[in-house]
């Protein structure tokens, strides 16, 4: 039992922690002006997909796994308020939160239509 839950939520500590550092980088800019805009956003939800995937994954049960991923979205906001050159927003936590109904949703489906 205990391997079990370590292989369930290893992958989502990892990956939170490597949202975690991404977070902590004072400026991910690219420098193309608009196209920067729609990468970093393309870029938040496919980070919190897979995060919302992985949390599916531990806990079985779509609306616990959107939960707990976009509460992590919303202190990976409130954590970037305190990072020179970023700033915790909304906005970011919507795309964050709609990234993980994606992953969970997609998992989810995955399973049932491999079950079938």
């Amino acid at each position: 039992m205990r391997a079990e839950r370590l292989s369930a939520w290893l992958p989502v500590v990892l990956w939170a922690g490597l949202i975690f550092a991404l977070s902590s980088v004072p400026d991910l800019g690219t420098g193309l002006g608009t196209w920067d805009l729609v990468l970093r956003k393309l870029a938040h939800i496919a980070e919190y997909a897979i995060l919302g995937a992985l949390v599916y994954r531990a806990v079985r049960r779509e609306p616990a796994a959107i939960a707990l991923a976009s509460l992590y979205a919303a202190t990976d906001e409130v954590h970037q308020a305190f990072v020179s050159g970023r700033e915790g927003s909304p906005v970011d936590w919507v795309v964050d939160t709609v990234g993980v109904v994606a992953g969970v949703l997609l998992l989810s489906r995955a399973r049932t239509w491999a079950s079938r």
